[in-house]
């Protein structure tokens, strides 16, 4: 997946614009990642803030919206393209201020664009 196209919700994942889903859980294709803190879908760098909680003793991880394969409203949960090993393996997150830093961002696209999962069509 090219990184531009990285930062967009694919079709078909179940992306509907103005839909808040903060609290939603996030999976990746083996385990629970964490819930969404935030996202941010007013920019073109499309992106998640989950909060991994214990799992990763409180850290949290950005994910770019192109690795969103599936959201789920009823049961308030979102996969992702990725293990959660890959996911916490992730350029790390530390200050909103990061959600602004374009070689952050570069280099957080750059990763996920590289996994195996990324391009894929399959979970």
């Amino acid at each position: 997946m090219s990184t531009d196209r990285m930062w967009s919700y694919r079709p078909g994942s179940g992306h509907e614009e103005g839909r808040t889903l903060t609290g939603f859980t996030v999976g990746a294709t083996d385990g629970v990642i964490g819930r969404v803190d935030r996202q941010a879908d007013d920019t073109p760098l499309r992106h998640l803030i989950v909060d991994t909680g214990a799992w990763m003793f409180g850290r949290s991880l950005l994910i770019p919206a192109g690795m969103v394969t599936g959201i789920d409203p009823e049961a308030r949960t979102i996969t992702v393209r990725c293990t959660r090993e890959e996911a916490k393996a992730a350029p790390r997150f530390r200050t909103d201020r990061e959600t602004l830093d374009p070689e952050y961002l570069s280099a957080v696209g750059a990763y996920y664009a590289t996994l195996p999962h990324a391009s894929g069509t399959n979970g």
